[in-house]
Formats: structure tokens, sequence, C-alpha cells
């Protein structure tokens, strides 16, 4: 988060593009029907603040789409935050919480039932209490993963301090394992990423770590127009990530240093993990706020180096360091390998960074069209999303800003960082438009972490956004049911899922479609773990081709479309 009078480097450039690319496409009808409310998912952020503007209370929450009890729905993890200042009562704070004390973090069951006719009902159940979990630190994001191979999706809880590993019993109960796990650190986490960058069979883990922060350390900055205003994170020392290695059974092992990522710090954000240059081995891109982005791209041997510089996307296309938040990485033109995107900060433009192969990027945002409607928004949360199931990647982002906003302050409002949320939807000539997609999109909230997922396994792509200071919102998808789809499932002979399995759809009168398995990414937040292929209005029979993590390549021939299909690794053919 750069300063509010901070002018991007990269201005007089975009400026040449604004006048053509301003508006967007009207849509009739509701893409999107907000839903949280209506089906049980009552939650309201509290971020502590008391009116002394730390840099702390703006960053939060994140949330996750995941099925913890396994039973083929997704459930619902929301993070909390808690008072903030010293010798402060819940009666300094400028939005009290709405729930009781100690604040703490939510756990929602989706106890979704479908009828005879295919009719849906959407009902979720807070069993925060049953499930054992008590997360009472200063949340800010999550993530997912079954880090001990048991077949149970277990939970990292991110916070500024220290971080909960909590265990997923397979009864509907969890164990808080972080002292047994070795994830002690006291760090201000944002973003996490597990991945089994060793191909050992287990999963590590990769977090992003943000600033040094505390009361002592607090500051008071001051806007280009002289209001106070929050400071952003030049104003404080950077802090390093961490890398650990799973040894197995969900023991970690900090191997930051042999591996070669603790020689920098840097503000980081977002993370995702993926093969970004073609070589089999699972990389890691960091969303670094007002520093370079870093690619750390495995050696195969432990080490990672940085490309970033080097492979294009480290910084923008003028050479400009950018306020990155959230990121994705998805093959949006159908080329088989990982482009990125990245949010950034109101006055810059969000980025893509296409990827040209074998890891060399090329960032195309003013090309593709999604500069200039993002440069009055500050971006964190986003996801590639197929919202219309054409076979197309869409995007949705969160916005929400980080230093007061000019109208809102004239208009006296108490936390003048609310902005609407975007959605894009993807053109055929590989360019983007904004859509003007009805009411959820008139809203005015200060947006952070996404999840993305079919939350009522209809067959089309739902959202989950976590807002600041603000309720929780379930985005239910309206459209995308209305085309023919394919959902598949990755899972290994212990019904573990298999993140960064690559799949390959082919139908015949259609160009082949890649999709890759993948949680991580968005903003301090957790993603359904199976994929959903969008056929348009081609309902034929399809044809997959797998690849797995470790290069084993499966097919699976004449799968019916409309439908969700497990895949277990080990069981298809190897032609």
């Amino acid at each position: 988060m750069r300063r509010s009078s901070s002018r991007p480097k990269n201005m007089p450039i975009i400026l040449i593009h604004v006048l053509a690319a301003l508006g967007c496409h009207s849509f009739a009808g509701e893409i999107f029907v907000e839903s949280a409310i209506s089906s049980g998912l009552k939650f309201n952020h509290f971020n502590g603040m008391v009116g002394d503007l730390y840099i702390l209370e703006e960053m939060g929450p994140g949330c996750a789409l995941f099925d913890y009890d396994n039973d083929g729905d997704l459930d619902v993890y929301l993070v909390q935050g808690h008072l903030l200042g010293r010798n402060k009562t819940m009666s300094d704070a400028v939005f009290p919480s709405q729930e009781p004390l100690p604040t703490r973090d939510r756990l929602f069951r989706n106890d979704l039932t479908v009828g005879a006719d295919s009719s849906r009902r959407l009902s979720f159940t807070d069993v925060t209490e049953a499930s054992g979990i008590m997360a009472t630190g200063y949340g800010i994001g999550v993530a997912v993963c079954d880090i001990n191979n048991d077949g149970w999706l277990d939970i990292l809880v991110l916070n500024y301090g220290s971080n909960q590993l909590w265990r997923n019993n397979g009864d509907g109960t969890f164990d808080d394992i972080t002292k047994e796990s070795n994830l002690t650190a006291i760090d201000w986490s944002v973003s996490a990423s597990f991945a089994d960058y060793d191909q050992d069979g287990n999963m590590d883990l990769y977090i992003a770590n943000y600033v040094h922060f505390s009361d002592d350390l607090h500051k008071v900055c001051t806007s280009a127009t002289g209001y106070v205003d929050y400071c952003g994170p030049s104003s404080y020392l950077d802090q390093k990530d961490r890398l650990y290695r799973n040894l197995g059974g969900g023991v970690f092992e900090d191997v930051s240093q042999k591996a070669g990522i603790h020689g920098v710090a840097a503000s980081g954000l977002g993370v995702i993990a993926a093969d970004f240059n073609g070589d089999r081995l699972l990389d890691f891109y960091v969303a670094n706020d007002a520093d370079p982005n870093f690619l750390w791209l495995n050696q195969g041997n432990g080490q990672f180096i940085d490309d970033g510089i080097i492979a294009g996307c480290a910084v923008n296309l003028n050479g400009a360091t950018e306020a990155s938040m959230g990121v994705d990485a998805a093959d949006i033109d159908g080329d088989g390998d990982q482009d990125l995107f990245m949010t950034h900060l109101n006055g810059e433009t969000n980025t893509l960074f296409r990827n040209e192969g074998q890891g060399i990027f090329r960032d195309v945002t003013l090309t593709v069209g999604l500069g200039a409607s993002s440069l009055h928004k500050t971006g964190f949360g986003t996801a590639w999303i197929d919202y219309d199931n054409d076979g197309q990647l869409d995007l949705f982002i969160a916005n929400g800003a980080v230093n007061m906003q000019p109208d809102l302050v004239k208009l006296k409002d108490p936390f003048p960082l609310h902005q609407s949320d975007q959605l894009y939807r993807a053109n055929s000539d590989g360019t983007f438009e904004e859509l003007n997609s009805g009411a959820y999109f008139s809203l005015s909230e200060v947006g952070r972490g996404v999840a993305i997922g079919d939350i009522d396994n209809d067959g089309d792509c739902d959202v989950l956004v976590a807002n600041n200071s603000g309720p929780a919102r379930l985005l239910l998808n309206q459209v995308g049911q209305k085309n023919s789809w394919l959902g598949v499932h990755c899972k290994s002979t212990k019904g573990v899922d298999v993140t960064q399995t690559r799949v390959r759809l082919t139908q015949t009168d259609r160009p082949p479609i890649w999709r890759r398995v993948r949680v991580d990414g968005s903003y301090s937040s957790s993603h359904d773990g199976r994929l959903l292929f969008g056929l348009g209005s081609n309902s034929k029979s399809c044809n997959l081709e797998v690849h797995w993590p470790n290069g084993q390549v499966e097919h699976w021939k004449d799968v019916k479309p409309n439908q969700y299909v497990s895949l277990t690794q080990g069981e298809g053919s190897k032609e």
C-alpha cells in the first residue's frame, strides 16, 4: 500500500488508454444473488479499530471454502479479529463487536439438501463450539490442506502473532497441534500456500509475511490533502517469508534459510504455487506490497532462486513496483501454461502477466482491457472464474481501499475505505470487459478475502467474499448452470485431494480446455479443490487427459457432462 499522495510511475502511459476504455458492459439480470443471511451464514467481521488508525486493522480477513466433514458439499471458515490498542475496552471501539467476547473465527457446516426435482436448499449451521476450534488471535487469513494424508482437510489460521494449525479428527472436531507441528513462529502472516515442492508425498508450506508492527511501532501518517491517514508498508520494516518442509504426519521443519528464500525481506501479501516454467517442479509466486514480486523457481534440490526480474513478472511494464495484494494463476489463453494476475492500489492498474512459455512473462494489462477500469479501485481477493460456463475464464475482484477516500471523508464516513467489487467477462478475442451485473455490484464495502467454489453443487462457480468490518457475502451463481459443465475431483488412492494436477478436457467441435487443481491464491483465502469445466452449449461426451504432479499421465474417455466425477490416481488408462 503506497501513500495516497504517491503518483504511480506508469501513470503517463495509462492515461493514453483511459478514454478508450472507460465504462462497462451492461448485463440484463442478476449473475449472482447474495444469499449469506438467507442461508444461515451470519457473520460480521470485527477489526477492533479504536480510532488510532493501526495498519493492522485494515488488512483482514480471509475466508475458506472446503469440505471438512467429507459429505460432498462445501463448508465455510471465516476469520475474525479482536479489539486493538492497550488498555482499551469495547466502549472504545468505532464499531463494537456484534458477537460475544472473546471474538473468534467461525466454522459453518453446509447442510445442503437436494430434492427429487433437483431443487436445492442451502443452509449453514455454526458448528464452531462443537468443532473445538478456539481461534481468538487477530486473524488475517486461512489456508486449508490435508497435512497428514489421512483424507481429512486441516486448517491453518494465519494471524498477527502466532498462527494456529487445527488438525481435523474426522469426527467433526479439531485439535490445535501448532506446537507439535513446529509452526510457532511469531510473525505477521497474511497468506499461505500448501504445495509438495519436493515431491515426497507430503504437503509443504510457504507463508507470506508482511511487516514488523506493534503498538510501540505504530505510526500516524498524513494524506496529501492534510488529513490523518493510514500508513503504508514503507513506514515499517519488511518481514521475511517462511518455507516449511512437511516431514510427515503434520510435523514441519523451517527450511527458509536452506532453501534460499530467507535472504531477502519484503511485504508479502499473496502467494500461489504452480509450475511456472514447465520443468515439472512447483514454484512459488509472491505478491509483495510496494516491493518487487518474487518468482521463486524450484531448483529440484531443495533450493529456490528468485527469477522475478529476469522472468518479467516482478514489476510492471514500466519497471515500477506496485502495491500487490491478491494473486491468481491459470491458463487463460489455452496454451497450457500458467498466466498471472494480481490486484493493486487505486491509482495503479491491476496487472495481467501472460506466460509466453518456459516462465517468461509479458505485461498485457492494457492491451486486454484490464487497465483503466481498475485505476479507481484497490483490489484484494481475486480469482479466475468461468461464471457463465462458456469455457473461458472470467475474473472476479473484491475491492476496498487502504487509504482514506476523499469523497467519503467529506461525508464523515467512519470507515472511508469502501468500494464496489468487479466482474470481468472474457471475450473470444482475448480481451475482457467489466460487467454491470446486478444489485450486488452496487454495494460498497471493504472487500478483502475471496474464495470460489460450487457451494450448492449445481455445476457452476459461486463466490464467498470476506469484508473488513462488514458482513460475509455469499454469491450464488444464477447463470452458469444454464450451460453444460463437468466437475472433476482429483484424488489419491488414500482419498487425499491431489492439488497441482493439470487436466486437459477435449470434446468434439471445440478447442481443448486446461485447468489446474489449486486451493491457494486470491488473498488470505482458500478455494474449493474441485475443478469445474464450462462446456457452453456442447453436451457431447468429454475425454480427460490427467497430468498428475509426479509426471504420470492418465486418460478417462467418454465422460458424460453435467455431473461431478472423481478421478483416482492409478485408475485411468495409460495410453
